[in-house]
């Protein structure tokens, strides 16, 4: 178990002045078996009216609306997190996995996916959790990680076939191998000790019960990592998301990090 402070600050220029802003910030660490948050502060600036709530994913968001007249927006959020209580995030029954196994939006895999799983499907009877963690193995083996080369609008397909990506790829491409072998899988968006920036990983369900597994860095989700929230894909839970009126272009700036505390 870890205790560890993270700070995420996120600002946003804009070129003309915006009349009037909504805005959802998803960047609140949820309280699950393996996690809990603690002196958590946020702050959004220009003021404005705000409220805290949940998404449709049990996701935790900030969403407000910003009425007056301004040229930048700002939001920070930091804290504490107790990690790696447990093994595993959460427990889910047979009837919430249901979403989570069938392709969906991104993550909907293509001739090259397709042939790709057929080669390392999982024997009969071997258990969903331990094909999870040999097909994270293979994957990290088998897709280089290189930036600049996709967008967030890139799909696991596309990743797949280009050879290359980052940590959203990364959790496209296996989401969408397990959901082939039939393994109820979610996208996570989160932050990992050390780095600048946020991070994504996976969570597949065994026995009820739902696993983090980092492809990315191959390894086990465990106390270096605060969740932020999951969905079907990375479009379901963004860390920033809003509904503008004027502003023109957008200078997008990002600060984050995240340590041992004390």
């Amino acid at each position: 178990m870890k205790k560890l402070y993270f700070d995420y600050h996120m600002h946003i220029a804009y070129t003309e002045e915006a009349r009037e802003c909504f805005f959802t910030i998803k960047c609140i660490p949820p309280h699950t078996k393996r996690q809990c948050p603690e002196a958590i502060d946020i702050e959004v600036c220009p003021d404005a009216h705000w409220a805290k709530g949940e998404d449709s994913f049990g996701n935790p968001q900030v969403y407000g609306r910003v009425g007056n007249s301004h040229q930048n927006f700002s939001f920070h959020v930091r804290g504490i997190v107790s990690t790696g209580l447990k093994a595993y995030e959460a427990e889910m029954p047979e009837t919430g996995q249901a979403i989570y196994r069938y392709p969906y939006g991104l993550t909907k895999p293509g001739a090259g996916l397709t042939a790709y799983y057929k080669t390392i499907r999982p024997p009969d009877g071997m258990p969903a959790g331990d094909w999870a963690v040999s097909l994270m193995h293979r994957l990290h083996q088998d897709f280089s990680y290189e930036k600049g080369i996709t967008t967030v609008a890139t799909t696991a397909e596309e990743a797949w076939n280009g050879g290359r990506g980052v940590c959203q790829d990364y959790a496209h491409i296996m989401v969408a191998l397990c959901r082939l072998a039939g393994i109820p899988a979610r996208y996570v968006t989160g932050m990992l000790i050390g780095e600048g920036f946020s991070h994504a990983w996976v969570e597949i369900c065994s026995g009820g019960k739902w696993y983090g597994l980092d492809p990315t860095n191959d390894m086990p989700v465990a106390d270096s990592h605060i969740k932020l929230g999951n969905g079907r894909d990375a479009s379901d839970c963004p860390i920033n998301r809003g509904l503008i009126k004027g502003g023109g272009a957008q200078e997008q700036r990002i600060c984050l990090k995240v340590e041992e505390a004390g």
